[in-house]
């Protein structure tokens, strides 16, 4: 079983026991979250669509850790001018861990 659901303004994929990095969430670590946005559910071939969501639904979800991703970096640069400008940028994330779907 899977199901389509909205956490943090992106749409993710999620089935039972899965972890997944979004966005950092104001929830403590080791707290429970449930996410009523589910737009899509299969259960075994049986497929429920949202007009936009599904209601009544929900995805609960435990907070596992907060960290921060890789860094990225950001390079600036114009040819004959003698300018570079180097940047980088670590976004603050956390992992969830997905404990139900229903």
């Amino acid at each position: 079983m899977y199901a389509i659901v909205e956490i943090a303004g992106h749409q993710y994929k999620v089935q039972k026991d899965q972890r997944i990095y979004v966005n950092r969430l104001s929830a403590e670590e080791g707290s429970e979250l449930s996410f009523d946005k589910v737009m899509l559910t299969d259960n075994d071939g049986k497929v429920e669509v949202g007009a936009p969501v599904i209601e009544g639904t929900k995805v609960s979800a435990k907070v596992v850790q907060h960290l921060r991703a890789d860094k990225v970096l950001v390079f600036k640069k114009k040819r004959r001018k003698g300018y570079q400008k180097m940047n980088g940028h670590r976004q603050y994330i956390s992992q969830i861990e997905i404990t139900g779907i229903g």
